[in-house]
């Protein structure tokens, strides 16, 4: 138990840390590209677009027109849409193309990632840092591989909907009423 203890205490060191590490400017802009998109798309690989879909459903909630890239149900990308990627190197090849595809066709670009200098970053119209350790394994870590990022990327966007809550007037009780009621 003295591991599980001391990867949860790095865990909730990493999310502290972060809280004076995010641009909260960068989080200004962030809920105003959200705010103004027609639609908005999520991506992430692996962990990461589990986050990505995490986040998708809370804008669903919100009353946003959300989406997931990869799935089959999804209307086509148009200029005056927003693309959220989310990926802790910034150089995963699906989402590097995904990033690239989205500026072909004129969306905006949001990139979630701790390497703002990324190839994903360099392309980004707003890149959103968020620190924690990734597959580059920047730094030994008890927790695995790039939970750190993960668990604050997850923390960060749901915060940023808290944000979008407030500005947009939503409550508990408008997320209860887009709540999957068929499960």
């Amino acid at each position: 138990m003295k591991r599980f203890l001391a990867t949860l205490e790095e865990i909730i060191d990493n999310l502290i840390s972060s809280k004076q590490q995010v641009d909260t400017k960068e989080i200004e802009k962030f809920v105003e590209v959200l705010l103004k998109a027609n639609k908005i798309y999520t991506y992430g690989a692996g962990r990461s677009g589990l986050i990505a879909k995490a986040f998708a459903q809370r804008l669903m909630h919100l009353g946003f027109k959300s989406y997931v890239i990869g799935e089959t149900i999804n209307p086509s990308v148009e200029s005056g849409d927003a693309i959220v990627i989310v990926s802790g190197s910034g150089e995963t090849t699906s989402s590097v193309c995904i990033g690239k595809k989205a500026k072909e066709v004129g969306a905006i670009l949001v990139v979630i990632t701790a390497h703002p200098e990324s190839s994903l970053g360099k392309i980004a119209d707003l890149v959103v840092k968020v620190p924690g350790k990734t597959k580059i394994i920047e730094r030994e870590s008890l927790a695995p591989f790039t939970t750190l990022f993960d668990i604050t990327a997850m923390a960060v966007l749901d915060s940023v909907a808290s944000e979008l809550m407030e500005k947009i007037g939503a409550t508990e009780e408008t997320i209860a009423k887009k709540h999957a009621n068929v499960e």
